[in-house]
């Protein structure tokens, strides 16, 4: 199995490291005061001027997969994960490349499941970053780990559907920019077969009853201006041209989003691990305590080592849950893909607290990176399913195939 960079992901690594260094860290503390300034769901000013340096410097829609042609940037998963990974250094740098989520995993529903309407009247505007998009799946009201308790509904009434439902943490719904949301819900309840209950449609944002209730906050951060709304869906309705594949279709659709998806969470916590390590270093070597820097303390000095051990442990099995999906699928992948999201959530929320805890008081403050970074690390150890899940289905399968040796 080779990870060694090819000339073109050498090329792109290079020109994205120059960017990031010259654009995105100058204007990190800028995004967020221009966040707090004005209008919280619209997108700091600053913001479309990196957009469109990074579309004349070829920096764009790199998450794509090669085989959807016209759209693509041309890369295999493998080749994205180390752009993927500088990307996540900086919490909201991705959207500057135009590979931010959920609009990522939403482009390739509408690449590989849409119709040639459906493509052109939100596909390309995603792919042209002139929109963004947002994914109503998780409700309040259910354990939506298990998604055969989503209780939304999207029943047929002639031309239309009308979909009513409860969801919250809709990532992306508060943004003024979001025009399309693909909603989750159940076309045909009483189906014998659990998995065929549901089906997704595309219900635009400004569609009447669509209500966007209130900003949820993870551990107090609303991660304006993309926000994660709750939402109502009342008596709501789109034509039936909105929907997506078929009735019926909706696990179908689910499972070919959130395999890349979930790995494209993973590149990006790297990156997040492997700058709280190099603030970490940085920290342990200036400060000084007892008469000498931290970094002459051996506690501190076995944290720093076991955080490298466990971030490249977790960048390797990113690497080859990533190759395994180019070689086959998500489905040949699914194990793999199980285990870097069981494995890189939590790696990431254990460096990026020995960061902290190394940082002090700072650690915790507003001044650093580190306290939004351990909330959004955190935040997805239930993203796109929760650990626990992933481990009874990892567990699962690894029994079974044992049971057949």
């Amino acid at each position: 199995m080779d990870f060694e960079f090819s000339p073109k992901v050498r090329e792109l690594r290079e020109r994205l490291l120059a960017f990031m260094d010259e654009h995105v860290y100058p204007n990190e503390a800028l995004f967020f005061r221009q966040v707090e300034e004005g209008d919280r769901w619209e997108p700091p000013r600053m913001l479309a001027g990196l957009k469109a340096r990074a579309k004349e410097a070829g920096l764009w829609n790199l998450f794509l997969p090669k085989e959807y042609g016209q759209f693509s940037a041309g890369l295999t998963t493998l080749e994205y994960a180390p752009l993927a990974e500088i990307m996540g250094r900086v919490l909201w740098s991705s959207e500057v490349f135009n590979c931010s989520a959920p609009d990522t995993g939403n482009m390739e529903v509408l690449a590989r499941y849409g119709n040639e309407a459906q493509q052109e009247q939100w596909l390309l505007p995603l792919l042209q970053g002139e929109i963004r998009s947002a994914f109503a799946m998780t409700e309040p009201d259910v354990a939506s780990s298990d998604a055969t308790n989503v209780q939304t509904s999207i029943l047929r009434d002639d031309d239309d559907y009308i979909v009513n439902g409860h969801k919250w943490y809709i990532s992306g719904a508060c943004n003024n920019h979001t025009k399309i949301m693909i909603v989750m819900g159940k076309t045909d309840v009483d189906n014998d077969n659990r998995y065929q209950q549901q089906s997704m449609i595309l219900v635009p944002v400004d569609t009447e009853g669509v209500k966007i209730v209130r900003p949820m906050r993870v551990y107090g951060f609303d991660d304006a201006p993309e926000g994660h709304a709750e939402v109502i869906f009342d008596n709501v309705r789109v034509p039936v041209s909105n929907l997506l594949l078929g009735e019926g279709r909706g696990f179908e659709i689910a499972q070919g989003r959130l395999g890349p998806g979930r790995i494209h969470h993973c590149m990006r916590l790297v990156g997040l691990a492997q700058r709280a390590l190099e603030a970490m270093c940085v920290r342990a070597e200036n400060r000084v305590a007892f008469g000498k820097p931290l970094s002459k303390q051996q506690s501190v000095r076995e944290d720093i080592a076991r955080s490298a051990c466990e971030i490249e442990q977790a960048r390797l099995l990113t690497l080859k849950a990533a190759s395994r999906m180019d070689d086959g699928s998500n489905k040949a992948a699914k194990d793999l893909i199980a285990m870097i999201k069981i494995v890189a959530p939590s790696m990431a929320c254990t460096v990026i607290d020995r960061a902290i805890q190394i940082h002090g008081a700072a650690g915790v403050s507003q001044d650093f990176f580190l306290s939004h970074a351990y909330a959004a690390a955190r935040s997805i150890r239930l993203a796109d399913g929760p650990d626990q899940v992933h481990m009874m289905q990892l567990g699962r399968n690894l029994a079974a195939a044992t049971t057949n040796i």
